[in-house]
C-alpha cells in the first residue's frame, strides 16, 4: 500500500507582481517504509515539497493522499491532528524550545496530544536511553552539542511513533562525523518500518537512500533507485 500519493501537485506564490511556480505537476508515490532522498539545487522546490508533505502548506491544485486519505480536503484542525499523530519533522536548526530541558522538549508532543503524565514519563525515559541522552535529560539546548540537540529533535519527532519522518537538511549544521551518527540513527528508525523522506544537498547522504528524487525548477526530473540518474 502506498504511504504517500501525490498527483498533479501545483504550488504557486505571489511575490509582488510576479507569480513563482514552486511546484509544477508533481506526481509521486512513496511506499510505506521507503527511504527517499529529495535533492536538487536551491530554489528547485525541495523544501516546498517537504512542507506540503508535512501539511504545513496546501497545494493550489492536485491531490495528496496520506495512507489512502485525501488530506488536502481536511480543515486546519483535522490537518493538525494528522500532522501531530502521523508525521514527524526534523529540521536543520533543531527548533528546540530554549527554556525547556531535553526531557521536556521530548515530552512536548505528548503533552499537546493529551497523553497521561505517567505514560509521558515512561516514554521519555525510554527515548533518552534509546538515543543516548540519559545523562543529558536535564540540560537545556544551549548546554548540548549540535549532535545532542539533533538527537533530542529526532526523539521529539518520533515520540508519538509517526508513520512518516520528514527531515529537512538534518545534518546541515553538523560536522561530518556527527552527521553520520545522526544519519545512522534515522536509518535505524526507517529499518523499524518508519517511512523516511530526507531533503539534502549532500550527495553522500542522498546516496544512502534507496531512492533519489532530483528536482529542478519545481519539477521532478529524475526519480530512480541507486545513484542519481542524470536529468532527461
Amino acid at each position: 500500500m502506498a504511504q504517500i500519493e501525490l498527483t498533479g501537485i501545483e504550488r504557486c506564490f505571489q511575490l509582488g507582481d510576479s507569480q513563482v511556480h514552486a511546484l509544477r505537476n508533481v506526481t509521486l508515490t512513496i511506499a510505506a517504509g521507503e527511504y527517499v532522498a529529495v535533492m536538487g539545487p536551491s530554489g528547485s522546490g525541495k523544501s516546498t515539497l517537504l512542507n506540503l508533505l508535512g501539511l504545513l502548506d496546501r497545494p493550489n491544485a492536485g491531490s495528496y493522499l496520506l495512507e489512502g486519505r485525501d488530506v488536502t480536503t481536511l480543515d486546519a484542525d483535522e490537518q493538525a491532528e494528522v500532522r501531530r499523530n502521523r508525521i514527524g519533522f526534523i529540521f536543520q536548526s533543531f527548533h528546540l524550545v530554549a527554556r525547556l530541558t531535553a526531557a521536556e522538549n521530548i515530552a512536548l508532543p505528548m503533552m499537546l496530544a493529551g497523553l497521561p503524565a505517567a505514560e509521558r514519563r515512561a516514554r521519555v525515559r525510554r527515548a533518552l536511553d534509546d538515543f543516548g541522552l540519559a545523562s543529558r535529560a536535564e540540560h537545556r539546548p544551549d548546554q548540548l552539542s549540535g549532535g545532542q540537540r539533533q538527537r533530542v529533535a529526532i526523539a521529539r519527532a518520533t515520540i508519538l511513533r509517526p508513520a512518516v519522518l520528514l527531515a529537512d537538511e538534518p545534518t546541515g549544521n553538523l560536522d561530518r562525523s556527527t552527521g553520520q551518527d545522526v544519519t545512522a540513527l534515522m536509518e535505524e528508525l526507517n529499518a523499524s518500518g518508519m517511512t523516511l523522506v530526507v531533503v539534502t544537498h549532500d550527495p553522500v547522504m542522498g546516496g544512502r537512500a534507496r531512492r533519489q528524487i532530483l528536482m529542478e525548477d519545481g519539477a521532478i526530473v529524475s526519480n530512480a533507485p541507486g545513484a542519481l540518474a542524470p536529468p532527461p
